[in-house]
């Protein structure tokens, strides 16, 4: 397979899916505040929270156009840019995203019209029950498509048919609410919410430096602030959660977001690291500063602060002590499933059954291992770690900030006499876009850790791609760019004249 072809077509993924994100989690939470603004107009009658729901609605509006436009094009990529993957798995991860677009894009595309068209010509309670619909649309969206996502980090209720040489569902219910895709869909969803709490303390936070909409900003940051501290905790405990699948379930990554090579008992969490930027034979890379809490990470992966937690060694060259096989026993598994696969189906074509029954036999016995039958190297195992590393990082401290963020507007927004806050508001005006790294820096985690598979230990990025020359690739990668950069801009100038413009009926607030 030709490297630059992998590259490329794991670069244009990128791209998509990193632009596609900008949009995503901006929707997902912005659409459950503006439900909260508009369930307290219609239970209050208060027109002024009739005005604020609208302006943030018009934001919602143009983040969600844009957000679908892109999104179309990812699931597109799937079969272009990897149809190998679309063939091995096409029955499994084909089918969440079919429910994706026939239950969740249905109905927030049949009540968003009136949502946004409605107004005075439905009930309010009509009209507000469609807001909450629009809100539980966007997520269950979001739903299908983590545990797609999901399945691709866990592999399960698929049993594989040599015959077709196509992995085949068996429980959709056990791929649905598998741990992992629970997991990944409830702490994804809530950073998206986190992102959207940030954004409106942020714009409110511009209105009020400029003395402009006072009443919406402060009515705005109090439901904002709110939401997003609720939401901040449930995140916290999602993230717990999630540590302990990751050490369950992807050793190799966990080991990766903390650069730990060598296995231990009460291992210590690095929670401030810098990495060397060189790599021995081993690719270990050595920390050139490091300040570390004891125990936190064998108490994060296994709720005990004694446990063993397995390091980038013990996972690549085996640890016979801790039951733990090496990378290259995995390999010559994974070797015999490949060999396996072809004599059976030589042996088929054949029409010699025996033949073919045996090589079924070592086939299934090796089949968890088959992935690693394409690796050349044990050290492919290893996943980058040094943007896994810091990834990892750069989002948890921004998510604490943001939770200080929270409690401080909260604070300062309900105090009868209002001290000198201005280094604060310019705080949260500054915030939105580290909101926005912090979330895109989660996905980087996943997908950084995850590799070299695309499924995880059964199929390697490396298969998956399509017989592409790399130089279409490249093409489509400079035209997605700039296409994507162009509306990546055209939404931010929308959205900023927009904030410029402020409320309408004459945004006498």
């Amino acid at each position: 397979m030709d490297a630059s072809l992998v590259d490329w077509s794991r670069a244009q993924f990128a791209l998509t899916a990193i632009y596609h994100w900008l949009f995503v989690p901006l929707t997902l939470g912005l659409s459950f505040i503006i439900a909260f603004m508009e369930t307290l107009y219609v239970r209050t009658g208060n027109e002024e929270w009739k005005r604020i729901t609208k302006f943030w609605m018009t934001l919602f509006g143009v983040n969600f156009a844009i957000g679908v436009a892109t999104g179309i094009i990812l699931e597109f990529e799937f079969g272009t840019n990897w149809s190998n993957y679309s063939w091995f798995v096409g029955d499994i991860f084909g089918a969440p995203l079919a429910v994706e677009g026939i239950m969740a894009f249905f109905l927030e595309s049949t009540f968003i019209a009136v949502m946004f068209f409605g107004w005075n010509k439905v009930s309010q309670k009509f009209h507000l029950a469609s807001t909450w619909l629009v809100a539980v649309g966007a997520s269950l969206s979001a739903l299908w498509i983590l545990v797609a996502n999901a399945w691709m980090q866990y592999p399960v209720g698929m049993r594989f048919n040599p015959e077709t040489a196509r992995n085949e569902m068996v429980n959709f219910w056990v791929v649905l609410f598998s741990p992992v895709a629970i997991n990944k869909f409830l702490h994804t969803v809530t950073s998206g919410y986190v992102l959207a709490s940030v954004f409106v303390v942020g714009v409110s936070a511009w209105f009020l430096l400029r003395n402009r909409h006072q009443l919406l900003a402060k009515r705005s940051i109090i439901i904002a602030s709110v939401f997003g501290l609720i939401m901040s905790f449930f995140l916290i405990l999602t993230g717990d959660g999630s540590a302990r699948l990751l050490a369950r379930h992807q050793p190799v990554k966990f080991a990766a977001m903390e650069n730990l090579y060598e296995g231990t008992t009460h291992a210590p969490l690095a929670a401030v690291g810098i990495l060397s930027g060189t790599r021995n034979e081993h690719r270990q890379r050595e920390f050139l500063l490091k300040i570390e809490i004891p125990s936190l990470l064998s108490l994060m992966a296994f709720h005990d602060a004694k446990a063993y937690v397995p390091g980038i060694k013990d996972l690549i060259h085996g640890n016979p002590e801790r039951s733990i096989i090496s990378v290259e026993e995995k390999m010559a598994k994974g070797r015999l499933a490949v060999t396996a696969l072809k004599n059976f189906k030589e042996a088929k074509e054949e029409g010699n059954l025996s033949r073919a029954d045996s090589a079924r036999v070592i086939f299934e016995e090796n089949f968890a291992y088959f992935g690693y039958g394409h690796l050349t190297d044990v050290h492919q195992a290893i996943p980058p770690i040094s943007p896994t590393f810091y990834s990892f990082r750069i989002m948890v401290v921004l998510g604490m900030w943001f939770v200080l963020l929270f409690l401080l507007s909260l604070y300062f927004v309900l105090r009868r006499k209002q001290p000198k806050w201005r280094w604060l508001l310019y705080a949260a005006v500054l915030s939105i876009p580290l909101a926005y790294l912090a979330s895109e820096m989660g996905w980087l985690v996943a997908e950084f850790g995850r590799q070299p598979w695309v499924i995880q230990d059964l199929m390697p990025t490396s298969v998956a791609v399509s017989s592409l020359t790399a130089g279409s690739v490249k093409l489509t990668f400079s035209l997605f760019a700039i296409t994507f950069t162009l509306l990546l801009i055209a939404d931010i100038k929308i959205m900023t004249r927009q904030i410029k413009l402020g409320p309408k009926d004459g945004g006498t607030l």
